[in-house]
């Protein structure tokens, strides 16, 4: 069975090494074009790309993937299966109509619940307690199609979004190998979403990332959560009259009352917390700008008077 990759993040690049390790026969890469990254806007290889090439694969990277010219080279492949993991671009029916035996998906929820853009942070921000890795047969309403396998996984409390996408690559890996063996055996089976049950999950504004101090402090852990490692939630510090940004890793809600205003930094032992509009957040792991990240005791133990501003 010969199978295209479409894909572009790490959570993507993973997957398709995976694939290759256990000997899928992937005839070719498709991921988004290189671009401009960081303060020196130098180009940067997409985490598939450097993927695709470190395992000696043809990588195709079109800047519209259903332009009538890549069209054409799709169907010159002449490939079984296309399998497509966080490409970054909607795949239109032009290209779902080429390989043989359909175009399947991996979407890192439990479809038909957030679909779109962001589904593990918007898990998060919800407070579900599982999640999941659903496998959908592609069309062209973006994951609406039939599942083809779904499994569950649950969310703790404590658990960050790194940790979540680790573990889901790997269920993802072991439900994607089943997946391709049940194409072959032609013992496919689908289930239509009860579209009634749909829900969105949009990417994350700039605005969600900064954090309200106005808001409940199990609100902003399940935030913080939602967006650690990367891009990270943040506060305004200001240390020694400069404004530094407060990257906020891991946190954890406390139900203390303070007399201090939300924003307000307070002690709790040898440990920092900061004031919420109820609650209080007892800050771990922080990153202040232009260090690297580290225990907020060990932070804040090496400033004078820090306030947070916002």
């Amino acid at each position: 069975m010969k199978i295209i990759f479409f894909g572009t993040s790490s959570f993507a690049a993973q997957i398709l090494f995976y694939l290759v390790q256990n000997q899928i026969d992937v005839i070719a890469v498709v991921t988004r074009p290189d671009r401009p990254t960081g303060r020196s806007l130098k180009s940067s290889f997409p985490p598939v790309k450097q993927t695709a090439i470190q395992l000696g694969l043809p990588v195709f990277q079109p800047e519209k993937a259903s332009s009538s010219e890549f069209v054409a080279q799709l169907k010159s492949l002449q490939a079984d299966l296309f399998i497509v993991v966080a490409y970054g671009e909607i795949v239109k029916k032009e290209v779902l109509d080429l390989p043989s035996l359909g175009c399947i998906n991996i979407h890192a929820s439990l479809l038909p619940k957030y679909r779109v853009a962001a589904p593990i942070k918007r898990c998060f921000i919800n407070a579900e307690k599982e999640t999941g890795i659903s496998i959908i047969e592609m069309t062209p309403k973006m994951d609406a199609g039939d599942i083809i396998s779904i499994q569950k996984i649950p969310v703790p409390f404590e658990m960050t979004h790194g940790e979540l996408e680790k573990e889901l690559c790997i269920l993802a890996q072991e439900m994607i190998l089943q997946v391709i063996e049940q194409f072959k055996n032609h013992s496919v089976k689908r289930i239509p979403q009860d579209h009634s049950q749909m829900s969105l999950a949009p990417k994350i504004s700039a605005q969600e990332e900064e954090v309200d101090w106005s808001l409940d402090s199990i609100l902003l852990h399940n935030r913080i959560r939602a967006l650690s490692p990367s891009p990270g939630a943040f506060c305004m510090l200001e240390v020694k009259s400069q404004k530094k940004r407060l990257k906020i890793l891991r946190a954890f809600p406390e139900d203390l009352s303070f007399s201090e205003k939300p924003g307000s930094l307070v002690k709790l032992g040898k440990e920092v917390g900061v004031v919420c509009g109820q609650g209080v957040l007892r800050l771990l792991e922080v990153q202040l700008e232009g260090k690297r990240a580290m225990s907020a005791t060990d932070c804040f133990n090496g400033l004078q008077n820090p306030k947070i501003i916002w």
